[in-house]
Parts: structure tokens; sequence; C-alpha cells
């Protein structure tokens, strides 16, 4: 199966957390879509690995992927070597991704970090004939950058407002993860997003980066390459004037 999009986070929830708006947007348009998890997450400090495994099969539903998937990188040592460009570049040319999502490489986290090296490398060498893995070499035609927990001057923001409700269904499905009263209470130890304002600071920033361009809810992209347009008068049209004057 050929994708349009593919989405690789560093742990189950990066994507959804992150970028789930824009891609079921684009499964809504009639796109292929998937997500890659690179990891299983066993390191993480709230459930397990198991609980993880469900609830990322929940949240795939929820987002209408055609392709979800994890892979079996070790938590905490995503580390860019050979041996995992390698994995990632049998996805790339398994799927054949058009465009490649993968996280800004500033971040908090050092998975999150690594992974976006990671992923960048492994579409650029994916497109080598040399590199044997048994497959046609492929190269998606770009990698696009998600934000984490820092922000980045966009290259673009999408517009998720109708989607917006979905990628909130796709982001609890992470039980475990979230505040959740009745099981907090019982010694689950609490981390950074299962404080009571963490998702609320998610839709904040979707709003803000809507607000730039004129809708509810907004979720900004970067790219490293100037991006080429061949009819600027129909791309600066009346919609890109929404919002901006």
């Amino acid at each position: 199966m050929q994708l349009d999009a593919l989405a690789f986070g560093a742990h189950p929830d990066d994507v959804e957390l992150t970028c789930a708006g824009t891609i079921i947007k684009l499964g809504a348009m009639g796109y292929k879509t998937g997500v890659i998890a690179l990891t299983r997450a066993e390191l993480g400090t709230r459930g397990s690995a198991e609980i993880r495994e469900k609830e990322f099969e929940e949240a795939g539903k929820a987002m209408g992927l055609s392709v979800h998937k994890m892979l079996d990188l070790p938590d905490g040592d995503v580390a860019v070597n050979w041996q995992n460009k390698l994995k990632v570049i049998r996805e790339i040319r398994t799927y054949k991704p058009k465009i490649v999502f993968a996280p800004y490489w500033i971040v908090r986290h050092p998975d999150h970090g690594h992974a976006s090296h990671l992923v960048w490398e492994a579409a650029f060498f994916a497109g080598l004939k040399k590199i044997d893995t048994g497959q046609e070499a492929f190269r998606p035609n770009k990698v696009i950058y998600y934000a984490c927990r820092y922000e980045f001057e966009p290259s673009f923001i999408v517009d998720v407002s109708e989607y917006h409700e979905q990628k909130l269904k796709a982001i609890q499905a992470y039980k475990s993860q979230f505040h959740n009263p009745e099981k907090d209470k019982y010694g689950e130890e609490e981390t950074n997003i299962s404080r009571p304002e963490f998702l609320e600071s998610i839709i904040t920033r979707a709003k803000q980066y809507g607000s730039y361009i004129g809708v509810e809810y907004g979720e900004p992209f970067l790219v490293r390459e100037p991006m080429r347009l061949n009819d600027p008068v129909a791309f600066f049209g009346p919609e890109y004037l929404v919002g901006i004057q």
C-alpha cells in the first residue's frame, strides 16, 4: 500500500498530541495516512507497554488510519545508528509516503530529538539504490516537522477546526497517561502530561495557532528548505487572506 502521508513519533501518543488533527483531516480528504511509533514506550512512568499498545490501537481507530504500527526501538535509546536507520528506511520503502512528518529537532525529551534526526536521515537514505533492503529505493517528497514542547516560527499552519474533537478523542484514548482522579488517588505517579491542566494547554496552543490564520484551531509545521510555488497568484488567494489582515 502506498501512503500519501506517514507520521513518525518516538512513542505512542506523540503524533496524537501534536499533529493528529492534520492527519485526520488528510484522511477525510481522501488521502491514505499512517502513523508509526518507533518504540513501545516501555520506560513510561504510567501504565505499561502492554497498556500503551492497546491505547495506541484505540487512538489509531479514532484517527481513521490506513497504516498504524509500532517498531521495536528501545525506549530511552532511539539512537541515530545504522541499524535503526535501516528499520525506518524499510518502512519508508514499504509505504512510499509522499510526505513524512517527524518531530521538531529542538525538544525536551531526548528520544524526540533523536527521532527527528533518525527519520530525516532515513528519509534521505531510503532514496539511495545501493542501500540494499530487498526493496525498491524511494525518497519522500518532503519531511515536515511538527511541534512538540517547544515552538518554532511555522512555515505553514493547517486549519484543523473541523477535526479538533476527533483529535481529542484520539488523545484521550491514552487513559493511562492523562489525568484520571479515580486512578490517581490510588498512587499512580503524576507526570508532566498527567497534570489536570495539560490537555487544556494542548487546546490553548491549537487556538493560538488557529488565531494566526483566522480559524478556531490550527496546527503549525516547519520545513527546512524553501517551498517552491508555481502560481503565487493562485496560492495567495482570498482564503489565504483570512485572519492575516
